[in-house]
């Protein structure tokens, strides 16, 4: 019996197609009026796990779940101690420094010296302010990023960007780039090197169902 963690949010939507594609249906997750965390698929070859994106590493680094489907962005932040098994090439978005429009800066570089950066990616943003040399102070928000610059509290924000409509409407944008994220397949280490349970044949059929997406993303 195979264990799946989903994510909560925008990629659950992408994960459970993916996995009905496969015969596994955790359709009743989108339901809204459904209140189960922990539904097996109509097969019972399978069980699935509704969890925040941001605890699907977790989920999977214990053991409770040998497979999970979690955000590049989240992936990077958290550095789990799984295996990382396959871009998915849905949910494309990227991490980016952004400032208020009205700012002088535009490069990354530009920014003064010791200045606040506001985000929830605390690890991301000071691994990258470190690689290129610039001393920050690193602000932990978990909401309404934006609002760090809008009221001065922070020069820039480093947060995630999709259509950027978000920044668009607070007056802010974007003046540099991280790196880009899509959706990942994780798995528990030790259960991937004993391949049992048909996990390995899942694994490959995500690969081939992927490699389309994938190609997309990559053209984007």
């Amino acid at each position: 019996m195979i264990t799946i963690a989903l994510p909560k949010g925008g990629l659950l939507k992408d994960s459970i197609q993916l996995l009905k594609s496969l015969g596994y249906d955790f359709s009743a997750f989108l339901d809204p009026a459904n209140r189960q965390l922990e539904i097996w698929d109509a097969s019972h070859r399978a069980k699935g796990l509704i969890v925040r994106n941001y605890d699907v590493p977790v989920y999977v680094e214990y053991g409770q779940a040998q497979l999970g489907i979690v955000g590049y962005d989240i992936f990077r932040e958290k550095q789990p101690r799984v295996a990382h098994l396959v871009d998915l090439g849905f949910g494309q978005c990227r991490l980016s420094v952004a400032v208020q429009a009205s700012s002088p800066y535009r490069s990354a570089l530009q920014l003064p010296p010791h200045c606040r950066i506001a985000s929830k990616f605390v690890r991301c943003a000071h691994e990258y302010f470190q690689s290129i040399d610039l001393p920050v102070e690193i602000v932990p928000l978990y909401g309404s990023v934006e609002l760090g610059p809008i009221t001065g509290m922070s020069e820039a924000i480093v947060d995630l960007v999709a259509t950027g409509r978000t920044l668009q409407d607070n007056n802010l944008i974007e003046i540099e780039t991280l790196f880009e994220s899509t959706a990942r397949l994780i798995a528990h280490p030790l259960s991937y090197r004993l391949q049992q349970d048909g996990l390995p044949e899942l694994i490959e059929q995500i690969r081939q169902q992927t490699l389309p997406q994938r190609a997309i993303a990559r053209s984007l």
